[in-house]
């Protein structure tokens, strides 16, 4: 069974395009980037794939050189039933975090135009630096995540009429009927429970249950952990992994600034900041940073060593609960577990999913303190995350004090329906992956 990617129309855009460069499909492992790619392959006469990870005889096809000639000689002689067919050829690099000397060759590919190629892999640690640095200018990219909601949605059997009618409810401003409030909630509560890797909504799809999902999960923060210990360079690779097994711990407390003195004995920022940087670099978390204060522009405008690490899909952070935060989530549908920490979680999931940058605001010696914000084209948006429907102190008070110009109206995302009050927008949490596009259609 395929699941249907928001990759497959940038693909099919990018080979309609006289002018495309080799492509790099970047991303965390096991978000579907290989599968996507060998469906779109399905466009091609002839398709070559080549995997750095399964098959390391290839490891060598840059010896003689990176033209396009040296790299395709090397691969015939390696395995002479690979065909190269010019203008009906896709060749597909991957795992090329293995052997990132194959980025070098890309120029004379975009440059000689007989093939296309495409690059995939988890870029892990330091390697895509130096892809990067060996292909500037003669590349394009595409950053992939695991599934968002609308294609969960789209596994789901629903198609883009419904997307458009739940945006359409935003921009009225009107209320869902109960039964749309039911329908989705529900949808939306599967989908915060299994997170979105393929392999686990795939199996939820194809069952129609839960079944097996939990263990699919772990085995993945299993994985993960395994590519901490392999691809980890210049940095202690145990402090890596005590960062990562620090998250869940940190996120289930009410103050989810992420402390290093939390993580070891003695560990100080400067110890372990690479550590945190690596595990964002490798796309398996989310960084949200502390503003200085709630004012654009965002850039800069943050408190370097105030932070939150959020899982970058909420599925990880369900695999890491405790069996009696387990039992509570799934037998209760109880989200509210470890402190609100998932729905903090699967908001910065979707912001992120959407492009967003994550900030937040905790004013010193006061209780003021700000989930998230973005930013449209004149103003800055304070994004509260409420588990239950009721006031949102800090978000009302941002709204209207004076001391905030550029700040005029909030937006709340809850288990409620579409509201409007005191220059206050509530949303229902299964809108939540639709805001970026809410936004651009609005005049404040």
């Amino acid at each position: 069974m395929y699941l249907k990617r928001k990759l497959d129309d940038f693909l099919l855009e990018w080979k309609k395009s006289a002018d495309r460069k080799p492509l790099i499909v970047k991303g965390a492992r096991q978000i579907g980037k290989t599968e996507s790619i060998k469906h779109f392959a399905a466009n091609y006469e002839n398709f070559v794939n080549i995997n750095f990870v399964l098959e390391k005889k290839y490891k060598t096809i840059c010896e003689d050189g990176y033209t396009v000639q040296d790299v395709i000689r090397n691969i015939s002689r390696i395995d002479s039933e690979k065909k190269f067919v010019p203008g009906k050829t896709l060749i597909l690099f991957d795992e090329i975090q293995d052997y990132p000397e194959i980025a070098t060759s890309l120029k004379s590919f975009c440059i000689d135009r007989q093939f296309d190629v495409i690059c995939s892999g988890s870029m892990l640690g330091i390697n895509y630096k130096r892809i990067e640095s060996n292909s500037v200018g003669y590349k394009s990219e595409f950053q992939m995540q695991s599934m968002d909601f609308e294609e969960f949605l789209w596994a789901m059997g629903y198609g883009s009429d419904v997307v458009g009618d739940l945006l359409s409810h935003m921009r009225s401003v009107t209320p869902f009927n109960q039964t749309d409030m039911n329908v989705f909630g529900s949808l939306f509560m599967d989908y915060c429970l299994l997170g979105g890797m393929p392999e686990v909504v795939r199996s939820f799809v194809e069952k129609g249950t839960f079944e097996g999902t939990l263990a699919l999960q772990r085995s993945l923060i299993a994985d993960y952990k395994e590519d901490i210990k392999k691809y980890v360079e210049g940095i202690d690779k145990t402090r890596v992994l005590n960062v990562f097994n620090s998250i869940p711990v940190q996120l289930a407390k009410e103050n989810k600034k992420f402390q290093v003195s939390k993580v070891a004995s003695g560990a100080k920022f400067k110890d372990y900041w690479g550590c945190v940087e690596w595990l964002n670099d490798a796309g398996m978390v989310n960084l949200c940073h502390c503003l200085h204060t709630p004012e654009l522009p965002l850039k800069g405008n943050f408190e370097e060593k105030k932070y939150k690490i959020y899982f970058k899909d909420t599925g990880l952070l369900v695999a890491n609960l405790d069996d009696e935060s387990q039992e509570d989530l799934r037998a209760n549908r109880n989200m509210n577990v470890y402190k609100g920490a998932l729905y903090e979680n699967i908001v910065a999931e979707i912001l992120s999913k959407q492009g967003y940058e994550l900030f937040y605001y905790k004013k010193e010696n006061s209780t003021l303190e700000q989930d998230f914000f973005v930013r449209t084209k004149k103003t800055l948006v304070p994004v509260e995350v409420k588990a239950k429907a009721g006031t949102a102190k800090s978000l009302s008070t941002l709204v209207k004090s004076d001391a905030y110009p550029d700040i005029t109206t909030g937006i709340k995302f809850s288990a409620g329906n579409v509201g409007f009050q005191n220059n206050i927008y509530t949303f229902p949490y299964f809108c939540a992956f639709l805001l970026k596009r809410y936004l651009s259609g609005v005049d404040f």
